[in-house]
């Protein structure tokens, strides 16, 4: 009865309960306004973490043997191995820019999650198949096995070109950040979504890589066919619990409109004050939906705002409102930090295939005849965010909120440059070992490697993280799903970056006579490399400090009250 009483009489809306209902661009499972005690919030995240959770520790498990299945089953030199593990990981973090923009424009988060997570299971069980149907197996005629296996793995990336941002998106979409209570929970949630990640992380690279090396690759791929498969049918029990927000059809045509207005008005004068600029009123509003504040930056945009007396040319081609320009503004000015993050990305691709492929030529023998498995010494990295996550949110975050005034407890930018001090930490110390291991007359042990991995998974738990949240919040409400997506192209672009860096470098190490990426590792520069990094890491900094001190964070109004996000 209330919710009618708001569709039919929204000047009576002061009269009904905030707390009751959820105001703005979600609905319940059965389309209507969604009710605050019965759905959204930790109830409806922790399904959609469970289904998280188990397509990370099919990712992890695959991601990090990558590598050694490339170099001992199907017998790929290191170079190529490497480039092939950078582009397949690129490929994965790249196809979310498709999946997010089918979610945020046409069939929504849950759909695109339903949709690709089947996606994802098929190219499970295609793998499955090739390591058990006697004519696929590896050492088979005219490598069909090779075949099937990539045609295997690059649908999971396109099943994770899907999941990935919708999923992500569509759990914080479960707090109202309009509610005091449920924006700190959103806050929390993605500390707490990358707790899960790396849950699943250090089960696929201890459990399942243990499984691929002692039992079979078969028996692991049966494992995470049958855990994603269970995780999807959770996923669907939760449902009535769920927030859905309704796509608005493409987010990119209202900037061809910003541009081709702006254009068209090139030649007429700004305004004295910004107020003289087009924008719907508060009054007009409706309950929920959020207005941008203006800016000075990017004025010539502003032109596309600028009202004329032909009310002939008010159409969206030539007349755009102030939140519409400002939304493409937010875009603009997220390019200078998406290049700058790009290092970073380089850095900790670092990770998934030469620090694994260290590991194999160190002592891994615990005791007896255990060895750890080379992959699962990747378990360190999610050990280091576990447990940096755990202490930032429940310890770090409530103290700085006390000190700084700020819900976040530091601004988001902030975080991420903390990150990005770790990720250049850990490349030094990554070439300070292998130094070490080069020279060293014995065979050192595996957990030399320990601070490397740790100190990455503490970089990550700052800058990844951040990345996260300021890619979801800083986007226009109606790209939430491709806001996770730009994150995720980081990490992308940045393994394509890697494999590009590791060709031009081979080359010019090679002609100099001095090969940096030999077949052995014993004989090539690591070291060296990892010194390279480093460098270009640190150079970066000062640029990303450059661009993060003059960024201006989204501004927003919401019936009548303005905030920053």
């Amino acid at each position: 009865m209330e919710v009618e009483q708001w569709k039919n009489h929204p000047e009576r809306v002061s009269e009904t309960n905030n707390d009751q209902w959820v105001y703005g661009s979600c609905v319940d499972y059965n389309g209507k306004i969604p009710q605050r005690a019965s759905t959204g919030s930790w109830t409806a995240a922790l399904f959609i973490v469970g289904i998280e959770f188990s397509e990370r520790l099919s990712y992890f498990g695959i991601s990090t043997a990558l590598i050694i299945y490339l170099t001992k089953v199907l017998h790929q030199d290191l170079q190529t191995a490497a480039k092939n593990v950078n582009y397949w990981i690129g490929v994965t973090t790249t196809m979310p820019l498709i999946g997010g923009f089918i979610a945020d424009s046409y069939v929504g988060c849950f759909y695109t999650v339903l949709a690709s997570s089947m996606i994802y299971i098929m190219g499970l069980l295609l793998l499955t198949m090739s390591r058990a149907i006697p004519i696929l197996k590896p050492g088979g005629k005219n490598n069909i096995h090779g075949i099937i296996f990539f045609i295997a793995i690059y649908m999971i990336s396109i099943g994770t070109g899907g999941h990935k941002p919708a999923l992500e998106s569509f759990g914080a979409d479960q707090f109202d950040e309009h509610h005091a209570e449920e924006r700190k929970q959103r806050m929390s949630f993605f500390d707490w979504w990358n707790f899960a990640i790396s849950s699943g992380c250090l089960l696929g690279v201890t459990v399942i890589v243990y499984i691929q090396d002692n039992v079979s690759w078969l028996s692991a791929d049966i494992v995470l066919t049958s855990v994603m498969a269970s995780s999807l049918t959770v996923f669907m029990i939760g449902r009535r619990f769920f927030r859905y927000r309704k796509p608005k059809g493409s987010p990119l045509v209202p900037f061809f409109q910003v541009v081709v207005a702006a254009v068209a008005k090139r030649k007429l004068h700004h305004p004295q004050s910004p107020e003289q600029l087009y924008e719907v009123s508060t009054s007009e509003m409706a309950r929920g939906e959020r207005l941008l504040s203006h800016t000075h930056k990017l004025k010539f945009l502003d032109k596309a705002a600028i009202l004329e007396e032909d009310k002939e040319k008010q159409h969206p081609w030539r007349l755009a409102t102030v939140t519409k320009v400002e939304e493409l503004k937010l875009i603009i000015n997220m390019i200078p930090i998406w290049v700058t993050a790009l290092p970073f990305g380089i850095c900790i691709a670092q990770t998934s295939t030469f620090f694994i492929k260290q590991s194999t030529t160190m002592n891994r023998r615990i005791t007896g005849d255990f060895l750890i498995p080379p992959a699962s010494i990747y378990a360190l990295t999610a050990v280091g965010l576990i447990i940096s996550v755990t202490v930032y949110d429940t310890l770090i975050v409530p103290c700085l909120r006390k000190v700084t005034g700020n819900e976040r407890g530091i601004k988001i930018l902030h975080r991420i440059g903390i990150g990005m001090i770790f990720s250049v930490v850990a490349m030094v110390v990554a070439a300070l070992i292998e130094k070490k291991r080069l020279n060293s007359r014995t065979q050192l042990g595996v957990f030399w490697l320990a601070p490397q991995f740790v100190i990455t998974g503490i970089g990550d738990a700052f800058a990844i993280v951040g990345l996260q949240e300021y890619f979801y919040d800083q986007v226009p409400d109606s790209m939430r799903s491709l806001g996770i997506a730009f994150y995720l192209s980081v990490i992308g672009a940045a393994n394509f970056l890697s494999s590009l860096l590791i060709t031009v470098v081979d080359r010019v190490t090679e002609k100099m006579g001095n090969n940096w990426f030999d077949s052995d590792l014993d004989s090539s520069h690591l070291d060296r490399f990892y010194w390279l990094l480093a460098a270009i890491g640190a150079a970066n900094i000062c640029a990303y400090a450059a661009v993060a001190r003059r960024y201006s964070y989204k501004n927003v109004t919401v019936a009548g009250d303005n905030f920053q996000c």
